[in-house]
């Protein structure tokens, strides 16, 4: 276990002047708040605050952080009171404390509401001070490293989580040395038949691999002698994580992946950083393409460096990484280096110009309430791959990689997004998917009468462009659906021979609204014409029964006449009934393949019959707006008849799976009328099967006897499968 004697050295050492008895204080006070808690791994609970604290005075912070990093569960996991660490320990201390403590009491129906509002918090603790975050990544990072301790599905969970926000936090904040860990942490968790299999390829050539890198560094070093540049040239591992992620970003195998390991020259002044450039592309064949300029263009997280990829001897490629002492510092420690806090002083400056990207999720984490958009955006924002754009006043933007025309636009401006029709790009007109690239100048190209498109979320890249046309397409959407209730109603009125202006009146119609859960008219007439407030049941409320009752004698074979074609003679038995007619024509919706025990709506087709559908098929809401169409309809339990139905077949990709299935599949009574099989490159195949069955139970049993072959992946039931289908054919015919 981590001493207290040794965070408080390595404290003197890094800031002569701090509070130290402030740091004993915090200590002693969190061994008596954690006497007697132990960890799932069995050791005390003091080793954890412990940890976290040593891991901030690495970072250099002050005597403040690494005191709150010795409490930062005691709020949390203790009788400890805000009050008491306010009292004890100042209100600065208190803060980050405070930042840190998970909304654990915040009552929320879905772990992604949790997460959400718990990264909702840190953002908005992190707006106040930057050293809420340090001391929350360094929590994470003791926790990943004994997560051993706890179940797999939990384990997977919490490194699933620390992949998507934590890692990439590090980044952001420019700690390359958390954001490396917290990614083999979390790889070696979420995959870890991977993570075996690249740390054993990797030891196998790691004696060949440093004898190849150590000469490479040897000539360079040779060279920037001769030269008088002083400078640590040095070996760089590939870490595991970024191994792996490069297989599979370009579809590669381990033998593929070519710098493993590289070099990297650390100089003594920034300016030496070009001149060694120069040195090395004399000495090797540089890559045409894979030079990086971060020193002209630093990251959003203050990384600078030079990249450059060169061809070294045996004709191998190998990555050369070049920057200054200072550059290093920054690359490793980020914000931690470059934000030193004069500790129980002025905090003025809390925004850096350097940490833009913080101000940008202080913007629109105000506007987003869904939890899942919101984690959504987090991510994206976060994503680390960066391009660097122009305006054509040498204004430099940058976005993520991928972004298009109208991130830029909503990047300068929101209305400037908002009616982005192109762009011209380096002088040429570009569409707006166009996938912009460092160094390109753009100029936005808008109309007026440009408003944006659902279709543009397919192709946005920033979370601020998503946040915004989300946001416009939603207020148009609900501005539609209350156009539409309010013309249903009336519609629905006037059909029962009723006066629409004598109804629909606040003082008649309110009432009503807010028994059903809505707080005003419109939010009615938007809840209607988005089918969440059924028509005809809100009708029944507000219409006299006998209105109902004298329209219905003739209502429903009115619609027939009016709409649908009868059979000549009486139709092989469908099992489908409604009310007492016989001679309907009636047929199954390919979009949802509806079977016996499923939820069914009926819908008349003009000249086709009754179309079924299954309640909760997107079809049928859109098509429920026509309520005149709408037909009430029940499964005929005496009826049989064989229904077809689409399911997926997710298993490894081995000899004789089909066989397996096949059989499966007809020992349960269901025959198979058509099959496609693919495979890809991760040993993965995909059945689509389509099968005749008599019912929900007889598909359930079918689904579930086939989990239980051996290789079967998963099994899933396919609700579009003309689409399916038609997919194929398309394939076929290119």
């Amino acid at each position: 276990m981590i001493r207290p004697e040794f965070i408080i050295e390595e404290l003197r050492k890094n800031m002569p002047d701090a509070d130290l008895d402030m740091v004993w204080r915090a200590y002693a006070f969190a061994a008596r708040c954690h006497r007697g808690q132990k960890r799932l791994s069995g050791e005390g609970y003091l080793v954890h605050p412990l940890e976290v604290a040593s891991m901030l005075a690495k970072m250099k912070l002050g005597h403040v952080s690494i005191s709150a990093g010795l409490l930062h569960d005691t709020i949390e996991d203790t009788f400890a009171t805000h009050e008491e660490i306010k009292q004890m320990f100042g209100d600065e201390v208190l803060l980050l404390v405070d930042g840190v403590t998970k909304l654990s009491l915040i009552e929320s129906s879905t772990q992604e509401e949790r997460q959400a509002e718990n990264v909702r918090k840190m953002i908005l603790a992190m707006s106040e001070d930057i050293r809420v975050i340090l001391i929350k990544l360094a929590d994470r990072l003791h926790n990943m490293r004994t997560l051993d301790s706890l179940r797999p599905v939990k384990q997977k969970k919490i490194a699933q989580e620390t992949l998507d926000i934590y890692a990439p936090l590090a980044n952001r904040l420019g700690i390359g040395w958390i954001k490396t860990e917290l990614e083999n942490l979390s790889f070696k968790y979420i995959w870890p038949s991977e993570y075996r299999e690249i740390q054993k390829r990797v030891a196998a050539v790691e004696d060949e691999r440093e004898k190849y890198v150590e000469k490479i560094v040897n000539e360079v070093n040779e060279v920037l002698e001769k030269e008088g540049i002083k400078a640590d040239v040095r070996g760089r591992s590939k870490h595991y994580f970024s191994i792996f992620s490069k297989m599979r970003r370009q579809d590669i195998s381990f033998d593929e992946v070519f710098d493993l390991m590289g070099v990297r020259v650390i100089t003594d002044s920034d300016s030496a950083c070009y001149m060694v450039l120069g040195l090395i592309h004399n000495l090797y064949k540089p890559i045409p393409g894979k030079l990086k300029d971060y020193i002209a263009l630093p990251k959003e997280n203050m990384y600078q460096s030079l990249h450059t990829a060169i061809v070294g001897p045996e004709g191998r490629a190998v990555e050369i990484q070049i920057r200054s002492r200072r550059m290093h510092l920054i690359s490793e420690e980020g914000i931690a280096a470059h934000w030193r806090y004069k500790e129980g002083g002025s905090r003025e400056g809390k925004y850096d110009d350097q940490i833009v990207w913080l101000r940008r999720l202080m913007e629109w984490q105000q506007e987003i309430k869904n939890p899942h958009e919101f984690l959504e955006y987090v991510k994206i924002d976060l994503f680390p791959e960066e391009v660097y754009v122009f305006t054509p006043q040498q204004e430099v933007k940058p976005l993520p990689r991928g972004a298009t025309p109208i991130d830029f636009a909503y990047a300068i401006h929101t209305d400037l997004g908002f009616h982005c029709i192109g762009a011209k790009v380096n002088g040429k007109i570009a569409s707006l998917r166009h996938e912009l690239k460092n160094g390109d100048i753009v100029d936005i190209l808008t109309s007026q009468q440009q408003k944006p498109s659902r279709d543009w979320l397919k192709y946005v890249k920033t979370s601020k462009a998503r946040t915004k046309i989300r946001a416009f397409i939603g207020q148009a959407e609900k501005q539609r659906a209350l156009t539409l209730g309010k013309e249903a109603l009336e519609k629905e009125l006037a059909r029962l021979d009723l006066d629409p202006a004598e109804y629909i009146t606040e003082t008649k119609l309110l009432p009503y609204a807010q028994a059903a859960g809505y707080m005003s008219l419109d939010s009615m007439f938007i809840g209607l014409g988005l089918g969440k407030l059924k028509i005809q049941q809100f009708l029944r409320k507000i219409v006299p029964k006998a209105a109902f009752d004298k329209k219905n004698k003739m209502s429903l074979r009115g619609v027939i006449k009016k709409f649908i074609v009868r059979s000549p003679k009486s139709p092989k038995p469908s099992g489908v009934r409604i009310q007492d007619m016989d001679d309907i024509l009636i047929k199954f919706a390919h979009c949802c393949d509806p079977v016996p025990g499923d939820a069914i709506k009926g819908f008349i087709s003009r000249g086709r019959g009754l179309i079924v559908h299954t309640a909760d098929c997107p079809n049928s809401k859109n098509l429920g707006l026509d309520s005149e169409r709408c037909v009430d309809v029940k499964w005929d339990i005496k009826a049989e008849g064989k229904h077809l139905v689409m399911i997926l077949v997710e298993t490894e990709d081995r000899p004789g799976m089909l066989a397996q299935i096949s059989v499966c599949i007809s020992d349960n009574g269901a025959n198979i009328t058509d099959a496609m099989i693919r495979t890809d490159s991760h040993k993965r195949g995909s059945v689509h099967v389509t099968i005749e069955v008599r019912n929900l139970k007889h598909l359930q049993s079918v689904m579930n006897s086939l989990m239980r072959v051996k290789g079967v992946i998963s099994v899933e039931r396919v609700r579009d499968r003309q689409g399916v289908l038609a997919s194929r054919a398309n394939r076929m015919k290119q």
